[in-house]
């Protein structure tokens, strides 16, 4: 067995897309589903489409429920990426921190639609 992706169902699917290649993701390809929907699959340079977004035509927003929390990427340098990200008008829930004492710094973005990202930025 092994993990394939993750999906989102998004309200705006270019404005979703535009926020996940602002992270680095790369989109690899659409699919569209009958005249229902259609998929876009993202992916990071050097690693297989993990994220899928779904836009059902004509829905606009969905209610995110309880249960979900977050997706984590690492990224090597934090700061460089939030000051490109509030570039694009991104900006953090709070500023960068550690969890625990030596811990790794983190801190979370939202997606257009709600959805939670963690960025933990690892040490060399």
């Amino acid at each position: 067995m092994r993990y394939l992706h993750t999906c989102y169902r998004v309200g705006d699917l270019e404005k979703s897309v535009a926020f996940y290649k602002q992270l680095g993701f790369e989109e690899r390809g659409r699919m569209p589903i009958r005249d229902e929907a259609i998929n876009v699959f993202l992916g990071l340079p050097g690693d297989e489409p993990r994220l899928e977004l779904t836009y059902n035509f004509g829905v606009t927003s969905y209610d995110l429920g309880t249960g979900y929390n977050h997706i984590a990427l690492a990224v090597d340098d934090l700061d460089a990426l939030l000051a490109r990200l509030k570039e694009a008008g991104i900006e953090p829930e709070k500023p960068p921190y550690r969890v625990r004492e030596g811990g790794s710094r983190i801190c979370f973005v939202r997606d257009p639609d709600g959805y939670r990202i963690e960025l933990i930025e690892q040490s060399s």
